[in-house]
């Protein structure tokens, strides 16, 4: 396998439709005049993937409030995100990509090091997409717990 395709800041963000928790369609570009953090995470219902996300949630006022929206992308099916979203009161919508086609696309999917030994799976990343549509910030093997907080500082939110 070779080396995994990464985005960097003023690289177009790739396009997508998904589905919701709902089976609802959500695309990139419903978010277009908005900034949006597009995160990826392994697996919904998870220790670390359970913080992160109810990171977010606590963090999602301010975030909004500043203009940036969150998206979640798993891929879990949507039954399991809507059992997540439910369970962990999550707001923002978690969009399922089973096939792995965007995750890949986005570089969250490929080799990475786990416990010392490299597999192949799902790179826990964090971008921020500007109004236009442009990586403005493209974060790679973020840790889940207390990862917002470094976002909102470095982010300056």
């Amino acid at each position: 396998m070779t080396a995994n395709h990464r985005l960097n800041v003023g690289d177009p963000a790739p396009a997508f439709t998904l589905p919701d928790a709902e089976g609802n369609s959500v695309s990139l570009s419903d978010f277009t005049g908005r900034k949006v953090i597009v995160y990826f995470y392994p697996a919904a219902s998870t220790p670390g993937c359970t913080k992160q996300a109810c990171d977010f949630r606590d963090n999602l006022g301010e975030l909004n409030g500043e203009g940036i929206d969150v998206i979640g992308i798993s891929p879990d099916k949507p039954a399991k995100l809507a059992k997540f979203a439910e369970t962990e009161e999550l707001t923002f919508p978690l969009l399922s990509d089973p096939d792995k086609e965007v995750l890949t696309k986005w570089g969250a999917f490929g080799e990475k090091m786990m416990y010392g030994k490299k597999v192949t799976g799902v790179i826990r990343s964090t971008f921020l997409v500007d109004e236009k549509g442009v990586i403005e910030a493209a974060m790679y093997n973020v840790r889940a717990t207390g990862h917002v907080a470094k976002l909102r500082r470095d982010l300056k939110i």
